[in-house]
């Protein structure tokens, strides 16, 4: 069965500033990486359109929603923060990623294809209910869980978040909830500054408790560490939960050359890490997994590593 492709050139227009190292040009180096190894061709581009308002507002705040509409509409430089920069497409870009995602989630759960990879900017994981962060306006994967239990009636759904930087956002989100999974594998706050969030006593609570998984990576952290993450945490926490559909926040600034990271992952690496993911999703959510692009700045090896992420999407999809 096919693998979905969520990508559009407008993605191209949140114009961040040519200093900004979430860029356009990252995608445009994904694009091309796909195009040149021959996985692009394997992809199955799937039609959407831009979110609504009421799918914007299924974990954000209708007025936080508003705020950022208006200051892209009224030429504001940022917003939240002075990093998560817009520009005046920058709300209707933010728009049509969430509207990417999810779609890619209704056809994976209508089954018209298996996974699906969605190259979309600007990423989401630091952005909160009323606040935008750390390059983020509207939380892509969050609204998408909160559309698979809401919209769709599932009743277990995980995120597992690889991105260098801890998804603040999606943990304060779903941290009071049972229903939503949330396992994030970063660089630890002490060793990363940005966001200080993710210590590894931070599991939910109230009837979220034992819900969020934050496993911190030690400064320098190198694939054993990841796969030690992966046999002894991760991959337990999924075959408990048993999710009915996997969703990742696929963030790759954990690159050796990555500079917003301390991390040391080789592109390759990207590879078994997905490859175990996945085998966890055939276990319990009939193989169902919406991958969703966060982080990734090093444009020299951002286009390996989401190859080697797509090849085990592509290849464990059609084995």
């Amino acid at each position: 069965m096919a693998v979905g492709w969520i990508y559009d050139c407008r993605f191209l227009h949140h114009d961040t500033g040519s200093t900004h190292v979430e860029r356009p040009q990252r995608l445009s180096a994904i694009v091309r990486t796909l195009q040149d190894t021959g996985l692009l061709a394997r992809l199955k581009p799937l039609a959407f359109q831009s979110a609504t308002p009421r799918e914007l507002t299924l974990v954000h705040e209708p007025a936080y929603v508003d705020l950022v509409r208006m200051m892209a509409e009224q030429g504001f430089s940022f917003v939240g923060s002075s990093d998560t920069r817009i520009c005046d497409r920058s709300y209707d870009v933010a728009a049509l990623a969430v509207g990417g995602v999810l779609s890619a989630c209704d056809h994976v759960a209508a089954g018209t294809v298996r996974r699906a990879f969605c190259a979309i900017r600007p990423p989401g994981h630091h952005a909160e209910s009323d606040r935008a962060m750390g390059f983020c306006l509207f939380n892509n994967v969050a609204i998408a869980a909160e559309h698979l239990v809401r919209d769709r009636g599932l009743s277990r759904v995980a995120i597992v978040d690889f991105d260098a930087h801890h998804g603040n956002g999606t943990q304060r989100i779903f941290e009071r909830r049972p229903d939503v999974l949330y396992i994030s594998l970063h660089e630890h706050p002490a060793s990363l500054v940005f966001p200080g969030t993710g210590h590894a006593e931070e599991t939910g609570t109230d009837a979220g408790s034992g819900y969020t998984v934050n496993i911190p990576l030690d400064r320098g952290g190198k694939w054993a560490q990841y796969r030690h993450a992966l046999e002894c945490q991760v991959l337990p926490a999924l075959d408990r939960f048993q999710p009915q559909f996997l969703l990742l926040s696929a963030g790759f600034d954990a690159l050796m050359w990555d500079g917003t990271s301390h991390l040391s992952l080789e592109p390759e690496c990207y590879g078994p890490l997905t490859q175990a993911l996945l085998q966890a999703a055939d276990r319990h959510a009939e193989g169902r997994v919406v991958s969703v692009l966060e982080g990734g700045y090093d444009l020299g090896q951002l286009g390996e590593a989401v190859a080697a992420h797509v090849r085990e999407l592509v290849s464990e999809a059609t084995a």
